[in-house]
């Protein structure tokens, strides 16, 4: 009898242990901020007036509406249309609600996941979103996608599985990973499947004609290179959604595009687009005193805002023989004076970058904690000098001159040691004779004041240096896979706050000679086995101290030349748009949750202020 009871106790114990948990939404770490039950999201405003048009520049050009093709250049918020099964929020880290899926379900060791996809959803050609469109989504981007993700994808999934027209249910790898991995395909874009069958389009082309999509805004007018306008669909089937309240408030969104950052602002002076997010430090200390700002008519502020730094920095192309020691890599960094370039070039207003994960929580501080330590101890065989007994590396910090003598000195004796002696004629060469040549690729104007003093630093250290400009298409080519055809570029090694697969997108192995996103090609064991660790965490707890002990090692790798950031979006606009405050940490959210003022629209244009 005993026996049978007990029996009956671990069968119980078993159903417990699989519980379905069905939801309407999920969080990789805790509890959902927001209910079932919701009415909006907290930092919006439910009663935003709909209409008015948001117009703003761009940079550069384009040349195709796919914007998941290596192929061409696609135009600014192509991607705009597709919507996915689950979507974030400005306000909180790891949680994800329902968007097409009304509700998901799965056990409590995630291995599995179904979503119920909502009724009224719909593409904007009219037809249902339907199961069948998300089975082909997945599979067209585990086929036809990008192939770092395409292989990242790959290893998460087991299966896709049509269970009715309207629910679908993903099966897990055993062996992956389970923190985020709902998160990470309920926020696949989804396409139509009839579009692609009437249109015959492959996903891996370049192309104008765009995707059909359920996203709330369609594209309306697109002059190639130059504009594209937006418009708010009147049947978009989400829009009383309690995720949707307050947002997708303007009637159209336009994107002016200019051949730089100058002739932009000279647009924006002009009245030719409305909203501007000033990127440019010289332009937003020197540039706003035109007649619309001290009248009023144009507004300035900078707004706080609580993101991580983004990983902007010059990034070397570890696949070139040149850049294999890390002391070279570490003597060219050396003679980028962030110091003098933020005081004279920057009017003071930037802070360096010194981590992957700044301004966070996430960020490797001081010498290595007894966590991290536990992490770090059993790969120290193949660690970076310095990660076990020092604290993590960070840039060096100049004088304020633009040739610092201190970190020219130290950057010659690394030269020396990796054998890159001077010659009698000043310049670096190796033990066969090649002169140590850099060059420095760039397609962006605002750029030049600053890689042109970095370059002068470098040739005085007996460098071949040398700063080539070159216009979007041409970059987009040579620093892409396969060519990888560039020793330094500017890019973002961007990282998330919930680390997921995109970490080996970017860092790993893997995807060194195959990834968009992997720009440097690092290989790096310890990386590799590190990236493990972060996605295998199951605690934020967890994740937190393997994340420091990531963000110690790709430092000490020496893979880039970190930039600059700041906490504040610097933001000018003509006075006919309004925003909630505070802003949400996480977004600014001019496209989203900003709204248009008619009556100040009206006045601007009849004044002439505005065309």
């Amino acid at each position: 009898m005993l026996a049978l009871a007990m029996a009956v106790l671990l069968v119980s114990a078993a159903w417990a242990e699989q519980k379905i948990i069905k939801s309407h939404g999920i969080s990789t770490f805790g509890e959902l901020k927001y209910p079932a039950d919701f009415a909006h999201l907290d930092y919006v405003n439910p009663d935003a007036p709909k209409g008015g048009e948001m117009s703003m520049s761009w940079t550069g050009s384009f040349d195709s509406m796919n914007p998941y093709s290596i192929k061409g250049r696609s135009g600014l918020l192509a991607d705009s249309a597709f919507e996915s099964l689950l979507t974030g929020t400005a306000d909180e880290i790891g949680a994800s609600y329902g968007l097409l899926a009304e509700s998901i379900e799965y056990p409590k060791d995630r291995s599995w996941v179904i979503f119920n996809i909502r009724d009224i959803a719909k593409f904007s050609d009219g037809t249902p979103v339907t199961s069948e469109d998300v089975v082909f989504s997945y599979e067209t981007f585990l086929s036809k996608g990008l192939s770092s993700f395409r292989v990242q994808l790959a290893k998460m999934v087991e299966s896709a599985e049509i269970l009715s027209p309207k629910q679908v249910k993903f099966v897990f790898k055993e062996d992956f990973p389970k923190r985020d991995i709902i998160e990470a395909v309920g926020g696949l874009p989804i396409f139509s499947k009839k579009d692609f069958e009437t249109t015959g389009r492959n996903f891996e082309d370049s192309f104008m004609e765009p995707m059909v999509g359920s996203g709330a805004y369609v594209l309306e007018r697109v002059d190639v290179g130059k504009t594209l306008v937006y418009r708010y669909n009147p049947d978009y089937w989400g829009a009383d959604l309690p995720i949707n309240k307050g947002s997708n408030n303007f009637a159209t969104i336009r994107i002016e595009y200019y051949g730089d950052s100058t002739a932009a602002f000279e647009g924006f002076k002009g009245g030719t687009f409305a909203f501007r997010n000033e990127i440019s430090s010289k332009i937003w200390a020197t540039g706003y005193d035109f007649p619309a700002v001290k009248s009023g008519e144009v507004v300035t502020d900078a707004l706080e805002h609580g993101n991580k730094t983004t990983g902007q920095a010059f990034i070397f192309n570890l696949r070139r023989e040149k850049f294999q020691d890390p002391r070279v890599r570490e003597a060219i960094g050396l003679m980028f004076n962030f110091e003098w370039s933020n005081q004279t070039l920057f009017y003071g207003l930037y802070d360096r970058i010194t981590s992957f994960w700044g301004n966070s929580k996430l960020e490797a501080v001081g010498r290595p904690s007894a966590e991290e330590l536990a992490i770090l101890e059993p790969l120290a065989d193949i660690l970076p000098a310095g990660v076990l007994d020092a604290e993590p590396v960070s840039p060096f910090v100049s004088s304020s001159r633009q040739l610092d003598r201190k970190a020219m000195r130290r950057a010659s004796a690394l030269l020396d040691q990796a054998g890159w002696p001077v010659g009698s004629d000043g310049m670096r060469r190796n033990a066969k004779g090649q002169m140590l040549r850099v060059e420095f690729l760039n397609d962006s104007q605002s750029f030049d004041r600053l890689i042109d003093p970095f370059v002068e630093n470098l040739k005085k250290l007996g460098l071949d240096a040398l700063h080539t400009r070159i216009d979007n298409a041409q970059m987009k080519l040579r620093e892409s896979p396969p060519q990888y055809d560039f020793d330094i570029v500017t890019g973002h090694l961007q990282t998330d706050y919930v680390p997921g697969t995109g970490l080996r997108q970017y860092f790993g192995t893997e995807s060194a000679d195959n990834s968009a996103f992997n720009k440097m090609g690092l290989k790096s064991e310890a990386v590799d086995k590190l990236i493990d660790v972060v996605l295998a965490a199951n605690t934020q707890a967890e994740m937190t101290t393997a994340v420091k002990a990531l963000d110690r090692v790709l430092r000490a790798e020496k893979i880039w030349i970190p930039q600059w950031a700041k906490n504040t979006h610097t933001v000018a606009y003509y006075d006919m748009y309004e925003h909630p405050d505070p802003l949400p940490p996480y977004a600014l959210g001019n496209l989203d949750f900003w709204w248009y003022n008619a009556e100040k629209a009206a006045a601007l244009k009849a004044s002439g202020t505005m065309k």
